[in-house]
């Protein structure tokens, strides 16, 4: 796709076709590792996959407990969060304590002056440091989850490697820099460009990028940009002492108040050749996979919240007492606590079979995606139970609650920190796109040509050995198979949930082959439908896994661990049925009908009686000076 600008020199959007080919070009094609999920949607149960439930790596080397320990300590009693949030400022002193520590460089190996900590290390510091302050879980993550560590580490040359690890792992901060005011989650707008020097040795670089975390402190910076002269797109390592790289604008959030983050202008920056990340045309493919190892971090930071959520309610629970008895003694209350700690232990299990599984050399961009995905949804409404719970004290901010004299629990904090956490690193909708475009990557292997609707008839034809080999084989298995009591006993009381999974997970598979039967080419438009499919997957991954942590636990002396699955996995069944139930039988035409209405136009009315928005503060600001002007004069 060459750049997109149109002839009066403004930048031209991508159509749907243009964004998609960019999209597709940037996708990692096929599946040379396993992956769990993947084998799910196709309606294969690999139990062999996940059971029993893996190690996490490294996590009781004494080596790592007593680092542990030590970053344990530091954020109790050195890290101000409460004063970092009204400050909107992480104290230097703080980020020069963390590098002295070796925060910056978790990951990096040893040789390079890093810590050299396995992802498990890493994701059990991110639940810690979460559980405290979401602040410096931007700043560390930032830095090195998709910074320039992780593609470094990836896909960087031995030279780059020594000339910018040691760097990093001491301290220096680094970001990543891809969106810009036209490109979020679609890259095929990307308008920021690169261009080779008259005397070949730079590539000149001009551009602007938005929304870049750590970018008002970095460093160092991954870089995205287009080349001027067949439109790739690459990835490069831009250092912020450069001529041209200016922080034009630091934004400022409803949450992470101490963010890093703002907008970056690179003005005839010379970047040397040798900084050009991996190859040139493959930035998008080094974003995405770079990503599925970042993404990692979300699931493990949001199960930190979560824990110290559920602590914070047990605590307030017990203590407060509404007619005559604790409030966490009345049902209503009681219902969401058990829901807290049910989705926490799952949470937990979600996010660690996650990293393992990436250690242990699986496929993990669906089980990253999902991970990343169910783990914010659920943290928020963990979060807004909490709150709920806590009641005006959770509304009321923590200097206030510490200025009447009352523990200063950091509830409003947490929800306005926890919100970010479902757009971050793709949101929640981008991520059921992304992990339904896996999920029926077989089936378009397989039956592409008949669901192209741009395939000609004589490409049609010459595919239909290949469809009826492939589903003649693969449809009548999701029929058979006998899923139900003794099968699984092993599980003892979790059995029944297991056979559920096994059961729907066949049921799964056949549904979206249903639908993409139905639907043929316009399957990729019934986005509710699709995104049925993704919550339903995640839901069985999760019943799975955490029936397959409970396993271990209880073998290890936590047998109420088989209780906190069972009423997990009851709560999680129900939504899965009711999902299953509503593919079929659903209003989303009539939804789509009505949101079409009201962007035309038609239900303006229903505004009426409100005061419209206008900028008082930039009409003041433009009042003043225009007074100051006619003053001078």
């Amino acid at each position: 796709m060459n750049e997109p600008t149109s002839k009066n020199g403004k930048q031209r959007l991508a159509t749907e076709a243009e964004a998609m080919e960019v999209a597709e070009s940037a996708r990692e094609r096929g599946w040379e590792r396993p992956s769990f999920l993947k084998e799910m949607f196709l309606g294969k149960l690999r139990l062999d996959y996940i059971v029993p439930f893996p190690d996490f790596k490294g996590v009781n080397r004494p080596e790592f407990q007593e680092y542990y320990q030590k970053m344990k300590k530091f954020l109790e009693e050195e890290v101000d969060s409460d004063a970092i949030d009204r400050e909107g400022q992480i104290p230097l002193k703080i980020r020069q304590k963390l590098a002295e520590m070796g925060a910056f460089g978790f990951k990096i190996k040893k040789e390079y002056g890093g810590l050299g900590f396995t992802q498990s290390e890493y994701n059990t510091l991110m639940k810690l440091i979460t559980s405290k302050d979401g602040n410096l879980t931007a700043l560390l993550s930032a830095h090195q989850s998709i910074g320039v560590p992780q593609p470094l580490i990836m896909f960087g040359t031995e030279e780059q490697k020594k000339k910018y690890l040691p760097q990093l792992a001491k301290g220096a901060v680094s970001a990543f820099a891809l969106t810009e005011p036209q490109v979020g989650s679609d890259p095929a707008n990307l308008a920021t460009t690169v261009e080779e020097s008259p005397d070949g040795k730079y590539y000149i670089l001009n551009g602007e990028k938005l929304w870049t975390t750590n970018g008002t402190i970095a460093d160092f910076i991954v870089v995205m940009a287009r080349h001027k002269e067949d439109g790739k797109i690459s990835a490069f390592i831009v250092e912020s002492k450069w001529e041209g790289v200016e922080v034009v604008h630091r934004c400022r959030f409803m949450g992470l108040k101490a963010i890093e983050n703002g907008v970056l202008r690179f003005t005839n920056v010379k970047i040397p050749k040798e900084n050009l990340l991996w190859q040139r045309g493959k930035g998008l493919k080094l974003a995405l996979i770079t990503l599925n190892t970042g993404r990692l971090t979300l699931p493990a930071a949001t199960t930190g919240g979560a824990k110290a959520c559920l602590a914070i309610t047990r605590d307030w629970a017990n203590e407060r007492v509404q007619w005559g008895q604790p409030i966490g003694k009345h049902e209503a209350i009681a219902h969401k606590i058990a829901h807290m700690a049910a989705t926490t232990y799952a949470m937990e299990a979600v996010s660690d079979m996650a990293t393992v599984m990436s250690e242990n050399q699986f496929d993990i961009r669906l089980e990253a995606a999902i991970g990343k995905m169910y783990n914010t949804e659920a943290f928020w409404r963990i979060v807004d139970d909490t709150l709920q719970i806590r009641g005006g004290r959770g509304y009321e901010t923590a200097d206030s609650l510490r200025a009447r004299g009352e523990k200063p629990y950091p509830v409003e904090r947490a929800m306005r920190d926890a919100r970010i956490n479902l757009i971050f690193e793709g949101s929640s909708e981008i991520m059921r796109l992304f992990i339904a475009r896996e999920a029926v990557d077989k089936h378009l292997e397989v039956a592409g040509a008949l669901m192209n609707p741009k395939a000609s008839l004589g490409e049609k034809l010459a595919a239909l050995p290949k469809i009826a080999g492939f589903y003649l084989r693969w449809y009548p298995g999701l029929w058979l198979g006998w899923g139900r009591w003794p099968r699984f006993s092993e599980f003892g009381r979790l059995a029944r949930h297991m056979r559920f999974v096994e059961r729907s997970t066949r049921k799964l598979a056949r549904e979206i082959f249903h639908a993409m039967v139905v639907h043929q080419a316009g399957l990729q438009r019934r986005q509710a439908k699709l995104f049925r499919f993704v919550e339903i997957g995640a839901e069985l991954f999760a019943m799975a896994v955490t029936i397959s942590r409970a396993m271990k636990d209880a073998q290890q002396g936590k047998p109420e661990a088989i209780e906190l699955a069972d009423v997990f996995c009851r709560q999680a069944t129900r939504r899965a049925r009711a999902l299953f139930k509503a593919i079929w039988s659903n209003d989303d035409k009539a939804n789509y009908r009505l949101a079409r209405q009201v962007l035309d136009g038609r239900y303006r009315w229903l505004e009426q009686g409100i005061a419209e928005f206008r900028d008082v503060a930039a009409r003041t600001a433009q009042q003043k000076g225009k007074a100051l002007v006619e003053e001078s004069a």
